[in-house]
């Protein structure tokens, strides 16, 4: 059974950055697509970015040029960059391959001053 274990989630002001880490409990990230979610309080879990096992990426329209997603297939991890946080991107973080997987508990990001 794979898990994901997602980190990295903090308090942060407008304008700062984190680093979001998804960590699968095994080798999947060399044939799979894998994507970063978020679920902010009484929302519907929403897409944010996605990578192919190509590498290929894709973004929701808010983060484009904000967010950047990555990879490490030896280290079973996909990696999300965040910069320019603003209080909207308030949520909880999930990943998750495709096809999907049992969810992981997700990080909470918190944006505020």
């Amino acid at each position: 059974q794979v898990q994901l274990v997602e980190s990295g989630g903090d308090l942060v002001q407008p304008g700062g950055s984190l680093r979001l880490s998804c960590t699968a409990s095994r080798s999947i990230f060399s044939f799979n697509t894998m994507e970063w979610y978020r679920q902010a309080p009484g929302k519907q879990r929403e897409l944010v970015a996605g990578i192919t096992s190509g590498s290929g990426t894709y973004y929701r329209g808010s983060v484009k040029g904000r967010f950047t997603i990555s990879r490490d297939n030896e280290k079973n991890t996909v990696y999300l960059q965040m910069n320019s946080l603003k209080p909207e991107d308030t949520a909880v973080y999930y990943c998750n391959s495709i096809p999907n997987v049992p969810w992981g508990q997700g990080t909470q990001v918190t944006v505020s001053s």
